[in-house]
C-alpha cells in the first residue's frame, strides 16, 4: 500500500512539472537579439504567464497542446523599447490639441492658429503649439500674429522645447503681466523697444500665465492616458520614465489596472514633501508603476536662450543663460532630503555650467551622505566639457539623453554657441568610450516619441536641414547595438530594474517589440522605413500591425 502511494505521488509530480515546463505562447522562427552577452541570439522566446520561460533554437518541449504559437516571419525581435524622459500626459494632450511643430513661415503660423480657433468659444483657453522659430529663420513669434482674431480667446503656445511660449494680449491682460510687471526669477519677459511684453515669455515668466490655464478635469486628464498609451504601443515602447507632475502620478495611480505600459513616474521636486509621504507609506511601487525618482530643473534650452553657460551666447552677448531653479538653496536641501529617504534624483541640466554645477552638487551629497548606489541622473546632459565627461563614470552619475534633438539642434546651435562647445554636444560616443551609463530617451513631447526617429539620429547625426549627411560631429555616432542598449538594458539599470528587464532572458518580465527589418545589417538611413509590428507588455500583445 505504501509502495502504491509513493508511486502514485511520483507520477503526479513528474506530470505537474510537465504541464509546468509547456508556455502559454511561444513566438518563433525570429531573429532575436537578446541584450544579453552570454546568449546574444535566439529563434524563439517561450512565454509563460507575464515571464520569458526559455529562449533558443528549438522549442518543442516547451510546446504543449494548449500552447499559442505566433510565427514571427524571421523579423527583428528586441527587448522592449524604454524611454527615459518623457512628458507623458503632456504628449496626451499634444495630441489631442494644435500642433505647429512643422509650421515653416509666419504666414503658416498665423493660418493654422487661426483655422483652429474658429470653433473655440469665446473665454475656453487653448495651448499646445510646439513650435520652432528657427525653422522660418529665427524671427520670434509676436502676439500681434494672432491678436485680431484671439480677441476673446486666451492663447499660450510653447515653443518645442517647453522653455518659452507666445501669450497673446487677452491671456497676458487676464494674468495682469504688462509693461509694469518685473522679470520673475529665473524667467525673463520679452519687450518690444516701449517696454511693452511682445507675448514671448522665457522659463519661469510662462508662470505668469500658467496659474490662469482652468485645471484639467478627470476626464480630460484619462483621456490623455489613453491616447498617450496608445501611441507609445504602437511605436514599441513597453515603458516610459516620466517627468510628470504630482496630478500625473495621481492620474497613473488610479489608472493603474488599465496601463498598457510601465511607468516609472518621477514628480517634480515642488511636491517633495507628499512624495516623501507617499513612499513611507507605499514604498517605491511595483513593476507596473513606480515612483521612486524626483525631478528637479536647473536651467533652460538652448533653443530659447536660457541653458546655463560658462560663456556668453553668440547672438546675445547680455546672457549666459538662466538659473531657472528660483532657489538653488531650497533646491539643495530637498536634494539631500531626498537623498536620505533613498530617492533617485534626476536633474535637468543642458548648458555647460548647469551640467558642471550639478555634478559638483552631486559629488558633494556623496561626500556629506556616504557612498551607497543613488544612480542619480543628469536629464538632457546636453554641453558638455571635456572634463565633466570624464565624470559621469567616475562619480557614477547617469548621462539621460535625448538623441532626436539633435537633428534639429545642429541646424542653429552654431548660432548660439562657439565650436569648442559644441564639440562636447550630444557626446554619445565620447561617454561609452568612458565606460560611463548612457540612456536614451525623446522629451516627448518636446520631439517625437519614437525611438526608432533616436536610434537613427544616435548612428547617423543626420540633421533636419541635410546638411550634415556623413553625420554632425561624426565622431560621436554610436553603434546600433550601442543605441538599442541605450533603449533597453540601460534604461531599466536607470530605473533599478535591471534584474527584471531590458534583456531578453529566462525569468525575465516578457517584454518585446517585433520590428520589420533588423537594425543591425539594413543601411542606417533605412532605419526610419522599419516598421513596429508587434509590441508585447507582461506577455500580452497590446499592439499588432
Amino acid at each position: 500500500m505504501i509502495e502504491r502511494i509513493i508511486i502514485m505521488t511520483l507520477l503526479l509530480f513528474s506530470t505537474s512539472c510537465e504541464q509546468n515546463q509547456f508556455a502559454d505562447k511561444i513566438y518563433y522562427n525570429g531573429t532575436i537579439w537578446t541584450g544579453n552577452p552570454n546568449r546574444p541570439g535566439a529563434e524563439f522566446i517561450a512565454i509563460k504567464g507575464n515571464e520569458i520561460l526559455a529562449l533558443g533554437n528549438q522549442y518543442t518541449s516547451f510546446q504543449g497542446t494548449d500552447t499559442e504559437m505566433i510565427n514571427l516571419e524571421r523579423q527583428f525581435v528586441v527587448p522592449g523599447f524604454m524611454d527615459s524622459h518623457t512628458h507623458f500626459l503632456s504628449g496626451g494632450f499634444q495630441l489631442m490639441s494644435i500642433n505647429l511643430r512643422n509650421v515653416s513661415g509666419k504666414d503658416e503660423f498665423i493660418s493654422q492658429v487661426k483655422d483652429y480657433v474658429n470653433d473655440i468659444p469665446p473665454g475656453q483657453w487653448i495651448s499646445g503649439g510646439d513650435w520652432d522659430h528657427e525653422m522660418w529663420g529665427g524671427e520670434l513669434p509676436a502676439k500681434e500674429w494672432i491678436d485680431s482674431f484671439t480677441q476673446e480667446i486666451p492663447i499660450l503656445l510653447s515653443r518645442l522645447d517647453g522653455h518659452m511660449a507666445l501669450a497673446n494680449s487677452k491671456a497676458l491682460e487676464l494674468a495682469s503681466v504688462n509693461k509694469d510687471t518685473p522679470n520673475p526669477p529665473g524667467g525673463i519677459i520679452e519687450r518690444d523697444t516701449q517696454g511693452e511684453p511682445t507675448g514671448i515669455l522665457r522659463d519661469k515668466a510662462m508662470g505668469l500665465i500658467r496659474p490662469f490655464i482652468p485645471e484639467s478635469s478627470v476626464e480630460e486628464m484619462d483621456a490623455a492616458l489613453e491616447k498617450s498609451m496608445i501611441h507609445a504601443a504602437s511605436l514599441g515602447l513597453t515603458q516610459v520614465h516620466d517627468m510628470c507632475s504630482w496630478d500625473d502620478l495621481e492620474t497613473y495611480i488610479r489608472n493603474k489596472e488599465k496601463l498598457s505600459l510601465r511607468i516609472y513616474a518621477l514628480p517634480y521636486y515642488t511636491h517633495w514633501k507628499e512624495h516623501k509621504a507617499y513612499v513611507e507609506e507605499n514604498g517605491f511601487g511595483d513593476d507596473t508603476l513606480r515612483w521612486h525618482g524626483m525631478k528637479a530643473m536647473l536651467d533652460g534650452s538652448l533653443g530659447s536662450g536660457t541653458a546655463w553657460m560658462h560663456t556668453s551666447y553668440k547672438d546675445d552677448p547680455n546672457t549666459k543663460g538662466l538659473v531657472v531653479s528660483a532657489d538653488t538653496l531650497e533646491l539643495r536641501n530637498v536634494l539631500r532630503e531626498a537623498d536620505e529617504a533613498g530617492i533617485q534624483f534626476a536633474i535637468h541640466a543642458i548648458g555647460t555650467r548647469a551640467n558642471e554645477w550639478i555634478l559638483d552638487e552631486f559629488n558633494t551629497i556623496v561626500h556629506e551622505h556616504g557612498e551607497r548606489e543613488r544612480r542619480s541622473r543628469v536629464e538632457h546632459a546636453q554641453h558638455l566639457l571635456p572634463k565633466d565627461i570624464l565624470r559621469f563614470y567616475h562619480d557614477d552619475v547617469i548621462a539621460s539623453m535625448q538623441p532626436a534633438h539633435l537633428y534639429d539642434d545642429a541646424a542653429w546651435a552654431h548660432k548660439r554657441v562657439e565650436d569648442d562647445i559644441l564639440q562636447g554636444t550630444y557626446a554619445f560616443q565620447s561617454l561609452l568610450n568612458c565606460h560611463a551609463t548612457l540612456t536614451f530617451g525623446s522629451d516627448w513631447n518636446v520631439a517625437s516619441l519614437d525611438p526608432l526617429m533616436g536610434i537613427y539620429t544616435a548612428v547617423t547625426r543626420r540633421t533636419r536641414d541635410g546638411k550634415n549627411p556623413n553625420g554632425w560631429y561624426a565622431n560621436e555616432k554610436i553603434s546600433v547595438e550601442d543605441a538599442l542598449r541605450c533603449y533597453t538594458i540601460n534604461a531599466a539599470y536607470a530605473g533599478f530594474q535591471e534584474d527584471k528587464l531590458g534583456t531578453l532572458e529566462t525569468g525575465k518580465l516578457a517584454d518585446f517589440v517585433v520590428l520589420s527589418k533588423d537594425l543591425r545589417v539594413i543601411d542606417p538611413e533605412d532605419i526610419l522605413n522599419t516598421k513596429v509590428v508587434r509590441t508585447v507588455v507582461d506577455g500580452k500583445d497590446v499592439y499588432v500591425k
